[in-house]
């Protein structure tokens, strides 16, 4: 389903995978066409600000569908007035539910090994990028609470598997950032082996998002990470962050729109459909509220199947 990349020595403690069985949410679009869905899947009224008025139009090769979103059963409401602000993700009739709003969120617990995570069963959404790209400061934006993620000047901060249980239903994973040259070599290492081997092997992760700093052209070893992520079928979600920073200079003149563009066709080769995306700030809180939506429906079809 994906094309091979080569993998430089960034993720070199990722060794060659035999791609695993697709999850069900990572889907192309010809697989859309399926039967309505039963009564019993949640609905819910979206507010009108979350969509995109003003944004260009994308044609529908570049939008991402979630499963069971038919455009064909869509005839009374074109996909274009159901598209996130800011994004490229359709929304569904699963968004929506506890999740969307979130009125609880407590620290669980660091883990160094998969097998040492929670083992409550609980849908979890796994966080992760090039050191210093703002996660931590993304993760308490979500919540709404400035320091639920400890937040550092010093890149690397996080080391471990951290796990957040949200409003006592699912979890939010802040997982160690990738690229920072500082840390020692062992450690980068150790990293990159537990890393991996969650994604491989974590049975309750719905998606990872993966965190791209918007503001600057988009770097090697980002479109790296995103190609291992798509090669071996696991769920991704491009998060591009900081995008309230206007365009300068020295980051190529580019704006945080131009950037994000330029990312998609980088990686346009290396999937077989448009992996979905969203524009994100920490500072002004865009794309937060987006975030929790999407979120919602991926976890409310996860849960249903």
């Amino acid at each position: 389903m994906f094309l091979a990349t080569r993998l430089n020595h960034h993720l070199c403690a990722f060794p060659p995978h035999t791609p695993r069985s697709p999850r069900k949410l990572f889907v192309t679009i010809s697989n859309l066409l399926s039967e309505p869905k039963s009564a019993s899947a949640v609905t819910v009224a979206t507010p009108l600000s979350h969509f995109s008025s003003t944004s260009p139009s994308l044609p529908q090769e570049a939008l991402f569908l979630p499963p069971e979103t038919d455009p064909l059963l869509l005839k009374d409401q074109p996909l274009s007035a159901r598209i996130l602000k800011g994004s490229n993700i359709v929304l569904s009739d699963y968004a929506g539910g506890e999740g969307v709003e979130i009125t609880n969120a407590e620290f669980v617990k660091s883990s160094v090994r998969t097998e040492d995570c929670p083992a409550d069963g609980l849908p979890e959404f796994a966080l992760v990028g090039r050191s210093n790209v703002g996660k931590s400061s993304l993760l308490n934006s979500l919540v709404r609470r400035k320091r639920l993620a400890l937040t550092s000047k010093k890149p690397g901060k996080t080391q471990c598997i951290n796990h957040f249980r949200i409003n006592e239903s699912w979890y939010l994973v802040d997982l160690p950032g990738y690229g920072y040259a500082a840390a020692p070599y062992e450690v980068r290492t150790d990293w990159g082996k537990f890393t991996k081997d969650y994604f491989l092997n974590r049975q309750t992760l719905v998606s990872v998002f993966l965190l791209i700093d918007g503001s600057i052209p988009a770097k090697k070893i980002d479109l790296e990470y995103a190609s291992w992520l798509g090669q071996n079928q696991i769920p991704m979600t491009l998060v591009f962050t900081k995008c309230d920073k206007r365009k300068k200079k020295k980051n190529g003149g580019k704006s945080c729109v131009e950037n994000v563009e330029d990312f998609q066709k980088l990686i346009r080769d290396s999937f077989a459909s448009s992996p979905p995306w969203i524009m994100t700030s920490s500072v002004t809180n865009l794309g937060r509220d987006e975030i929790l939506l999407h979120m919602s429906q991926l976890r409310n079809y996860w849960l249903k199947h």
